[in-house]
Parts: C-alpha cells; sequence; structure tokens
C-alpha cells in the first residue's frame, strides 16, 4: 500500500519549469519594428522676427551744408520770373525777396550764367566722386527742378496763348510755379543748413535714380 502514492506520483505529468528573470550583467532589450511609434512630431515654424532698423545719426559738415543750400539758388534765380505777376500785385511780397536782388542782379550780369551754373553744377558737383553723397543728391535735385522750371516758359512759346482765356492761365500757370519753386527753396536751404535731408516731391525720385 505503501507503494500506491509513489505510483501516482510517477503517473503525474512533470509541471513545467516556471519562467523567472534572472538578472544578468548586461540587459539588451530590442524593440520590435511593429512596437515603434510611428507618431510625426511636427515642430511649430518659427516666424522670422523684424528686422531692426538701427538709425546712426552723424553730423553733416558745414562745408556739405553751404554746398548743397548754394545749389539750390539756380533753379530760384531761374524761376523767380515767374512771380513777376503777384510781385506787381503784391508790392510787399516783393520787398521780403529785396535783399536778393543785388545777387540776381550779378548772376544775370554774366552772360549764359544760367548755362555756366547749370553744367558747372552738373559736371563739376553731381558727377565728381570726391563729393559725399549728400551734396551730390542735393545737387541732383537743384538740377532736376531747374529743368522742370522751363518746361511751362516752353509751352508758352510754342502756343503763344496771346490776351484773354489763355492769358489768365498763364497768370495762374506762373503764380503756382512761382509759389512751388520758393517754397522748395525755403524748405531745402533750411534742412541744408540744418544737416537734413529736404526730400522735393517728384523731384527726389528722379535725382534718386540718377545717382
Amino acid at each position: 500500500m505503501a507503494s500506491l502514492p509513489l505510483l501516482r506520483l510517477s503517473v503525474l505529468p512533470a509541471s513545467k519549469p516556471s519562467t523567472r528573470f534572472t538578472s544578468s550583467p548586461t540587459l539588451t532589450v530590442c524593440i520590435p519594428h511593429s512596437l515603434r511609434s510611428t507618431t510625426r512630431i511636427v515642430r511649430p515654424k518659427l516666424t522670422p522676427s523684424k528686422p531692426v532698423i538701427s538709425m546712426s545719426y552723424q553730423t553733416v559738415p558745414a562745408t556739405d551744408r553751404l554746398i548743397s543750400a548754394a545749389a539750390y539758388f539756380l533753379p530760384f534765380f531761374n524761376g523767380i520770373q515767374y512771380g513777376r505777376h503777384l510781385f506787381t500785385k503784391y508790392p510787399a511780397l516783393a520787398l521780403a525777396f529785396e535783399p536778393l536782388f543785388p545777387l540776381m542782379s550779378f548772376y544775370r550780369s554774366i552772360p549764359y550764367a544760367s548755362f555756366v551754373a547749370f553744367f558747372a553744377l552738373y559736371l563739376g558737383v553731381v558727377r565728381n566722386p570726391n563729393f559725399s553723397r549728400y551734396v551730390r543728391f542735393n545737387s541732383m535735385q537743384a538740377v532736376v527742378l531747374d529743368v522742370l522750371l522751363s518746361i511751362p516758359m516752353l509751352f508758352q512759346r510754342i502756343f503763344n496763348p496771346g490776351r484773354g482765356l489763355g492769358l489768365q492761365f498763364v497768370v495762374m500757370g506762373y503764380n503756382a510755379m512761382f509759389v512751388f519753386i520758393a517754397m522748395c527753396f525755403v524748405y531745402s536751404v533750411v534742412s541744408c543748413i540744418t544737416g537734413k535731408t529736404p526730400y522735393l516731391p517728384i523731384v527726389a525720385a528722379a535725382a534718386g535714380k540718377q545717382l
């Protein structure tokens, strides 16, 4: 009878050995390719930062200011003739420009003074790299402004309006041209004396393209 329990123990199947993790010096874990993360990480786009504008203030030499201011006398002396109707109608206006009349008389006493001053300013200053860009830009503005002032006079000589309504339009055009040239002259001279760059409408864009 004692051999019966032993027989039963031998009949029972052998149990599976239990799986245990044993520690090892190095443990390498291999992750199958199918278990890897397929989530795509989208990085936010960085918007370019706004450029930082740095301004450097440099003092314009006194010589450059003087030459630039003197350049605007050329279109003013050639354009003051458009103010003769206003001078006749408003004598007080002529008194404001009376200090410049002796200088204008000397300027007109020189033969071909307008052509000589024009080419001297354009070839001697604008196209001369020895001068600074400040002087050349202001001189070029004066040259362009002088050319624009000759256009109304050219139209008058071609069409010759005579009297009546045509003459009234000529007088109005002359008055407008004189006001325009006077404002440009005062604004440009004051800007040059203070060391600032004057930008005349339309004239500044044309002058900048020529440099």
